[in-house]
């Protein structure tokens, strides 16, 4: 056994890695390497952290626009219109001079007038399940054409 390990240092690839260059070079490849590595997962940690960020200012603008509208609701709730129409719907209020007339709902419904969309075509009220027109609009979406 002794004498394999003899013959196999005087192996010209053996005596090769001895040189001192060819150490430098394989160090500086593991080096290369590791910086390399390195770099990588610097890389994907900066893509992560960007991702996050944009996600909370998305949420940030998010919060930003709902408390405008909270704010914004607040203020009407201020005016006196508010409390008027709350008067008018709670207590059955009216103003002075007006008369109050309730008419029942079916009354009121059986009165009813479609309104136009903003395309032109008339809104009805539908007749059918909700899963069939979800089906109907999906077939209408793939085969391109109105249901």
């Amino acid at each position: 056994m002794f004498q394999k390990l003899k013959k196999s240092y005087k192996h010209p690839y053996v005596q090769s890695l001895r040189d001192t260059r060819m150490i430098g070079l394989l160090t500086f490849g593991v080096i290369a390497l590791l910086v390399s590595w390195s770099m990588v997962q610097i890389i994907e940690t900066n893509y992560e952290l960007q991702q996050q960020i944009a996600r909370l200012d998305q949420q940030n603008k998010v919060q930003e626009l709902q408390n405008s509208n909270q704010s914004l609701r607040n203020q009407y709730y201020n005016t006196d219109e508010y409390l008027e129409l709350q008067a008018r719907r709670q207590f059955g209020k009216a103003a002075p001079g007006e008369k109050l007339v309730l008419v029942s709902k079916n009354v009121a419904l059986a009165h009813t007038v479609d309104l136009p969309n903003t395309d032109g075509t008339k809104t009805t009220t539908p007749h059918k399940p909700t899963y069939q027109q979800n089906f109907e609009a999906w077939m209408g979406f793939f085969f391109h054409h109105g249901t």
